[in-house]
């Protein structure tokens, strides 16, 4: 740790960036020594991502000091800081499907390397680091975490002394996430410092030396995770204690949703076929669906909300009716009773571009209990007041009704999604990834609102890669891997290992006379 004989790898004092009137960061201060990994914590909005943002050159404060090794830098972009030795492992990777794994990484570096040289270097640093990767494997063969070996690979040929890492294990299965951890220690021992930015609170406990917590832009205290509960940290982080969840076991009522033998091929030349799928949702349940990305989640979530439309009519049934061949608009008026939750935030789950009140529009037009459209005019006192009641009751952090979508945060806009599709009172609910990129205090209050939702007799299918968000809150859980779907399980007679296992595709699937 640090001394006053050894500067600190990295230090901030002052740092302040604003946006109009509202302050993103504001006078924030850190210290990261050599061989540390330092965890940035804070709600949704609370500016991490900023404050990364203007270590790693993407963004210019507006005040504030940043010191290298005890000297004071200006980081004016990231080939800047990439020089300096700084390297950073975004969230949403940014890979060409269509090149190989050297291709991508040469892109990336900021010197000439030939292609052979370079191919070398990569198999040298993957062995080393546990990381194993072929670099003429092309990226559209590769899974999930194989993809992020790559992302991790690209910076550490770069030999880097601070590595940022941002929410690195959204996408790992638990196996994956040990590996990772193993290697992420490994450069620690090495000296390489690493920021680590995560709202798995229970991740920073076991990796993290010591965290600083942000708060409204604002430092709000430091603290050292392994010393600290889940529970602590949570508290440090959001104010206030997580709420317990309220189980409320009923027994279920009818079949709302039933697929049956679904088979769909993709269009997408990197996309996964659907093989002989098949899953029942009745009112009452929430079923989990698990699966690391590219497994065939986009295409069965396609199948369900009628983007894409069955083969068959009866492949897909909801509220007892055939409706495979049903488009989304359709599938949601059948009683009004669908309501979806998509994965992509904007473009699918919001127009970036159109105010909160226009997006709130966009799935309650049809809704007689809010009149949003009179002999096919827009209502805009009601769309504003439906808005406003999103904002409210859902905690979401904006201006006003006004509000872009894309003004808001991820984890903002994901609280309005969710909240405009929850006041619908639908009968059947789809949702993929509700708390992704969610702090832990909206984590909590979100998987409530489902809990609560299932105890009114909602069906719900819930889609997420985390496994720990399923254990939390569903009933039964099913794994999506390589297009085929694995039998549906009680969560009380499985775990997460056994699962993780099953993502990995090693499962027998249901055959049709078991569905």
């Amino acid at each position: 740790m640090n001394t006053h004989s050894t500067p600190a790898r990295i230090a901030l004092q002052g740092m302040s960036k604003a946006y109009g009137s509202m302050y993103a960061n504001q006078d924030v201060g850190l210290s990261v020594a050599a061989g540390e990994i330092h965890a940035v914590l804070g709600e949704n909005g609370a500016g991490k991502s900023t404050l990364m943002k203007m270590i790693y050159g993407v963004t210019t404060p507006d005040a504030g000091q940043i010191f290298w090794n005890g000297e004071p830098v200006q980081i004016k972009s990231p080939a800047q800081a990439r020089a300096l030795g700084i390297g950073m492992v975004f969230q949403h990777f940014s890979l060409f499907e269509t090149l190989t794994v050297v291709e991508n990484i040469a892109l990336a570096m900021d010197e000439k390397i030939p292609i052979s040289a370079l191919s070398a270097r990569i198999i040298e640093v993957s062995e080393r680091y546990g990381l194993p990767i072929a670099p003429q494997r092309l990226v559209h063969d590769l899974s999930v975490g194989e993809r992020q070996r790559v992302e991790i690979v690209r910076c550490l040929l770069q030999n880097p002394k601070l590595l940022i890492m941002d929410e690195p294990t959204s996408v790992l299965t638990p196996q994956a996430v040990e590996k990772l951890f193993e290697t992420l220690r490994q450069l620690a021992a090495e000296g390489c410092s690493i920021l680590y930015i995560s709202h798995k609170l229970d991740e920073i406990q076991s990796l993290c030396d010591s965290a600083t917590v942000l708060r409204q832009g604002k430092v709000s205290g430091h603290c050292q995770p392994k010393s600290e509960t889940v529970e602590t940290l949570a508290q440090l982080m959001i104010g206030r204690a997580l709420p317990e969840y309220k189980h409320a076991h009923q027994t279920v009522g009818e079949v709302r949703l039933h697929i049956n033998q679904l088979s769909m091929s993709t269009d997408d030349p990197f996309g996964v076929d659907l093989t002989d799928v098949n899953l029942t949702v009745r009112a009452g349940e929430i079923v989990g669906i698990a699966g690391v990305s590219g497994n065939g989640q986009a295409e069965f979530l396609s199948a369900l909300s009628g983007e894409k439309r069955a083969s068959s009519a009866d492949m897909v049934q909801i509220m007892g009716q055939n409706a495979g061949h049903l488009d989304a608009a359709q599938r949601r008026n059948l009683g009004l009773g669908l309501c979806f939750v998509p994965e992509e935030r904007l473009g699918k789950g919001a127009v970036p571009a159109m105010s909160l009140s226009e997006n709130a529009l966009l799935t309650a037009y049809q809704s007689p209990k809010f009149s949003m459209l009179r002999h096919g005019l827009m209502q805009r006192k009601n769309m504003r007041a439906f808005a406003r009641r999103c904002i409210d009751e859902f905690q979401v952090k904006a201006e006003g009704t006004h509000s872009a979508a894309s003004s808001l945060s991820g984890g903002n806009l994901q609280k309005f999604i969710m909240g405009r599709e929850i006041l619908l009172a639908p009968k059947l609910m789809i949702v993929a990834q509700p708390t992704w990129g969610v702090d832990v205090g909206a984590s909590a209050f979100l998987r409530q609102r489902l809990l609560d939702l299932a105890a009114e007799g909602v069906a719900i299918v819930l889609l997420s890669e985390e496994l720990e968000e399923i254990f939390e809150i569903a009933d039964q859980i099913a794994v999506i891997a390589h297009g085929r779907m694995s039998p549906i399980c009680p969560i009380e007679d499985t775990t997460p290992e056994q699962i993780g296992v099953w993502m990995s595709g090693l499962f027998e699937a249901k055959t049709s006379a078991d569905a």
